[in-house]
């Protein structure tokens, strides 16, 4: 112990303390401060979602479109930024995506002016998906029920005869696959079922740009099962009005072997 300073060794520690104190007031004082950015309002994102649109950066431009959409700023703008995702998605060839946030604003705003225009692009959105006649038709089931109800409450539509078109083109799709269908009946031997599947194919569409096979088809349906004379005047009508038709010989060769 020291014997002028008997009460330096208690001292100590107290000092310690302090001057760590000390210390640990000044620090963050000196240390630099962290800066959080102001967040972007709905028009920045609006306008970021644009600039990323017309470099064909849609993905980036959904994104910035998605916050717009998710923060409720206006009613318009949101409105706005639905459409920009929905037609962003279609641009950038995610045709399922398109469709969904298509199908969304029609749940949303059924009564918004751009109505016709959402109801055309979901047709196409859908058409996109469309399968071969040997595959699921779901899609074609999608537009065509797109296109006709653009048909329907818009008949004034400047594209009508764009949507006539894609109509008729769900319409031969099915009756297409309808038209496999019955082929496949009557190749393994269901040849009721062939018949069924081809007279409604022949009342539903009666358009379809292969009615033709339809009524080959048919008719040898119906002479397989048994029923001559409904087989000789469908195959009449093959002949009759189908005077071209690349099936004529083929009807008159089956009917000379199986009659």
């Amino acid at each position: 112990m020291n014997p002028f300073n008997p009460r330096g060794i208690d001292r100590m520690p107290k000092l310690i303390l302090c001057l760590s104190a000390a210390l640990l007031l000044i620090l963050p004082a000196c240390s630099p401060q962290t800066v959080v950015p102001p967040a972007k309002n709905a028009g920045v994102y609006f306008q970021e979602g644009e600039e990323f649109y017309e470099r064909g950066l849609y993905k980036d431009a959904i994104a910035s479109w998605e916050k717009v959409r998710d923060s409720y700023y206006s009613p318009e703008l949101n409105i706005l930024a639905e459409l920009k995702i929905a037609e962003a998605h279609f641009l950038g060839e995610e045709y399922i995506e398109a469709a969904v946030a298509y199908e969304a604003f029609l749940q949303n705003h059924p009564d918004h002016p751009r109505v016709p225009d959402v109801l055309y692009q979901l047709g196409l959105s859908y058409t996109f998906q469309m399968l071969g006649p040997d595959q699921d038709q779901t899609a074609t089931h999608y537009a065509l029920n797109a296109f006709q109800t653009l048909k329907d409450r818009f008949p004034k539509d400047p594209r009508m005869e764009e949507v006539q078109i894609y109509i008729d083109r769900c319409l031969n799709m099915l009756a297409a696959s309808d038209l496999n269908v019955a082929e496949y009946y009557l190749r393994t031997g269901y040849y009721a079922a062939s018949i069924d599947r081809c007279e409604k194919l022949l009342e539903r569409y009666p358009n379809f740009y292969e009615r033709d096979k339809a009524y080959y088809i048919l008719g040898q349906a119906y002479l397989l099962n048994g029923d001559k004379e409904i087989a000789v005047e469908t195959f009449n009508k093959l002949f009759d009005e189908y005077v071209g038709s690349e099936y004529i010989l083929d009807a008159q060769r089956f009917i000379e072997s199986n009659y």
